[in-house]
């Protein structure tokens, strides 16, 4: 078993010297440079070439690349609890805080699909359902699809929101006969590429995905000119994915942050158009004596990013006792989140892991009805979540996520 805990995120952007995103005329000719990504549904293309040529097709501005923190791990062991066959159920307190057996009861999310744009996914875990025909490796690495070459994160981001259940192997997710594609863009070093998510964006959209989980993002970046470039393409492609059916389910960030009173920075792509952000929760004292300092599985992350109109839903991404971390006491690790990791299971806190929480519930709306639009699933999940007394709203946007209460909206 791994062990982790996540450290604030320190975002970098870097500039590349021969890869650009262009806002093409529409009479632009492509045919000096090289094209990388072909994203005409919204009037872009990513490219590379002597910027004397980009210059003729269109507004532009180099690639950049985002530098995300991914929590550390260590190991550590657990034992079969009963509650599903899935033996380690009894120690998934966010599965718990949110009534999953109750929900599982009414529907599994079967018939939706759910693109993940993160690290890669492990094909291969035994407790997940990957359709690799449908993945894709956006890095260009020559690493494939459906393999988890930019770390362990997305396999534990998949986990969350679809592992399986009743299969007597490991932990249990929101959604889980929901079906994974993996859209990979992290590849062996710490970064990806703006373009490639973009990219991955309006693949996931073009397949029919029903709700893209997006566990990454860039903060602080500045509100300047070249930002606003950014911004623009960002919140285009994000409202015509909406506008396909494909609802953008992006984690707030771990810089514990006010995202609605910062100035003159703004966090991409959370604080995109149509962006669902997510900020994170988690218990003190799940499985372990943390005395006093005990809070429950609804409380604000320590970590987690805020403001009121900057987040749209709270839901469990996992907390810790710093004393209690420091110092290694017996269970700490219980409050993190446990998921799938690739060959086992391990425990990670963050938003990246409150996020799939709301994207597992998309897609157990959209598997009972499969009618319901982007927008439409928004409201539900937005109208039907609760707001924890003595806690500031600006943690949880319209509440903490209730999947069951969003399950009861639509006649289940």
């Amino acid at each position: 078993m791994l062990g982790g805990i996540a450290a604030g995120g320190t975002v970098t952007a870097r500039e590349s010297a021969t890869r650009y995103i262009v806002d093409l005329k529409s009479n632009a000719r492509l045919g000096k440079v090289d094209v990388v990504h072909d994203l005409s549904q919204v009037g872009l293309a990513v490219v590379e070439g002597q910027e004397r040529d980009v210059r003729r097709l269109g507004t532009y501005a180099p690639d950049i690349e985002m530098q995300l923190d991914l929590p550390a791990v260590e190991h550590i062991d657990t034992t079969a609890v009963a509650g599903y066959d899935d033996p380690l159920y009894g120690l998934q307190w966010d599965k718990q805080a949110m009534d999953m057996p109750d929900v599982h009861d009414m529907c599994k999310g079967e018939g939706a699909r759910i693109a993940i744009i993160d690290s890669g996914i492990d094909a291969s875990h035994e407790d997940l359902n990957v359709n690799v025909g449908e993945s894709k490796n956006f890095t260009g690495d020559g690493l494939g699809k459906g393999v988890p070459a930019g770390g362990y994160h997305g396999t534990h981001v998949a986990g969350i929101a679809a592992a399986t259940t009743n299969n007597e192997l490991g932990v249990v997710g929101v959604a889980p006969e929901a079906e994974l594609v993996d859209c990979r863009v992290f590849s062996t070093g710490p970064g990806a590429s703006f373009a490639d998510i973009l990219a991955a964006i309006v693949y996931a959209a073009d397949i029919g995905s029903d709700v893209a989980n997006l566990s990454l993002g860039a903060y602080p970046v500045p509100r300047s000119d070249l930002a606003q470039f950014y911004g623009t393409i960002l919140n285009r492609t994000m409202t015509w994915a909406n506008s396909q059916g494909t609802l953008l389910v992006i984690s707030a960030g771990n810089d514990a942050a006010d995202l609605q009173h910062d100035g003159s920075f703004i966090s991409l792509p959370n604080e995109g158009a149509q962006a669902l952000s997510v900020a994170a929760t988690g218990p003190i004292g799940f499985g372990w004596d943390a005395g006093e300092k005990t809070a429950p599985a609804y409380s604000p992350s320590v970590y987690t990013n805020y403001g009121t109109n900057a987040v749209t839903l709270g839901a469990p991404g996992g907390d810790y006792d710093i004393d209690a971390y420091l110092a290694d006491l017996p269970g700490w690790w219980y409050d993190l989140v446990l998921s799938t990791v690739p060959g086992g299971y391990g425990w990670a806190a963050g938003t990246s892991m409150a996020a799939p929480q709301v994207a597992g519930a998309v897609a157990l709306l959209k598997g009972e009805d499969s009618s319901l639009n982007a927008n439409q699933v928004e409201s539900i999940l937005t109208r039907t979540a609760w707001m924890p007394e003595d806690y500031d709203k600006a943690y949880y946007g319209a509440g903490f996520l209730n999947p069951y209460g969003a399950l009861k909206e639509i006649g289940l």
